[in-house]
């Protein structure tokens, strides 16, 4: 009882000191097969996620997720799957048969899923991704907030004229971001069409494209929100190779905050951070919770997204 705890006022706080401090110098370990026994749980959870580890920002996910998993003594089984379908159904039942008492399921990017039918007899929350009908709890990031936070940073430095450079692929952040700022773009009684390029992939080259076609209007903005911090690469070398500097002739701000982009580029790119750890580390406890609440209402969870504030904002 001293070493699982469950002895109460039977044992006296020095006794159990002692048992305690006999069982470290003896390297004991509590036997977790005997404990789920008892419990009726293995004490593990699984995380099946699509192309989550090869992402270069998206391991936080799995790391917030781990030290939640791990604090609350659980441990964390991760299969990292290529998103198809039926490696998604293998992956979820190779983690049912070894008795995992949930599963978070993980994207590499905020999208809306199907929940494989193989899932629905175990219990799960989504990670980075959600259900079309907010059956199943659910946590992804708040984007338009986060789209707000950074067009808010150039409203308050003066900037009316603030173009979009974006991606055309069908992704729901990229529908979120380009909502918003075409909201707060004609609230000031602008041409959104006017200020607005897009171009195949979310890339440098993409982001170049879409700023030269934008910076060589007759009109152009004085600031552009971009949709990823890659895209911003881009319009940086545009706005070179066009004679503008960053901030004095154009301010930019852009969306994900990537640690190996933002803080790097000269000067330093200010844009909003997808909370990866937070999700991950709030996934997992949200799942713990459910294990002792099997009958709590489904859960959509909508991460703050901070502004990183750099140098890449001056006065319109």
């Amino acid at each position: 009882m001293a070493l699982n705890g469950t002895g109460g006022n039977r044992i006296g706080s020095e006794t159990r000191d002692r048992v305690l401090a006999a069982a470290a110098e003896l390297g004991y370990r509590p036997n977790t097969v005997a404990r789920g026994l008892r419990t009726r749980r293995t004490h593990m959870l699984g995380f099946v996620g699509d192309n989550v580890a090869t992402t270069p920002f998206a391991g936080q996910m799995i790391r917030g997720a781990h030290d939640a998993a791990r604090e609350a003594g659980f441990l964390l089984l991760m299969v990292d799957t290529t998103g198809d379908p039926d490696e998604t159904g293998e992956a979820i039942a190779a983690l049912q048969e070894r008795q995992i008492d949930g599963i978070l399921l993980a994207t590499m990017y905020h999208q809306v899923i199907d929940v494989p039918a193989e899932i629905k007899s175990t219990p799960v929350v989504l990670l980075d991704s959600r259900t079309a009908d907010g059956s199943v709890t659910s946590v992804v990031p708040d984007e338009r907030g986060g789209a707000l936070g950074v067009l808010a940073e150039l409203a308050a430095a003066g900037h009316r004229r603030i173009g979009h450079v974006t991606t055309a692929e069908d992704v729901e952040a990229r529908h979120i971001r380009l909502t918003t700022w075409r909201e707060h773009v004609t609230a000031y009684g602008l041409d959104a069409d006017e200020l607005f390029a897009e171009s195949p992939e979310g890339r440098t080259h993409g982001g170049y494209d879409a700023a030269m076609r934008l910076l060589r209007r007759p009109e152009r903005p004085t600031a552009i929100f971009c949709f990823n911090d890659r895209m911003a690469m881009g319009v940086y070398r545009a706005a070179a190779e066009l004679g503008l500097s960053i901030p004095g002739d154009l301010s930019v701000v852009s969306y994900d905050d990537q640690e190996l982009i933002a803080p790097e580029l000269a000067p330093g790119l200010t844009s909003a951070a997808l909370p990866h750890y937070e999700m991950g580390s709030w996934a997992a406890k949200e799942l713990l919770r459910r294990l002792d609440e099997p009958d709590a209402e489904p859960v959509q969870h909508l991460m703050p997204c901070p502004i990183a504030r750099r140098d890449s904002v001056a006065p319109a």
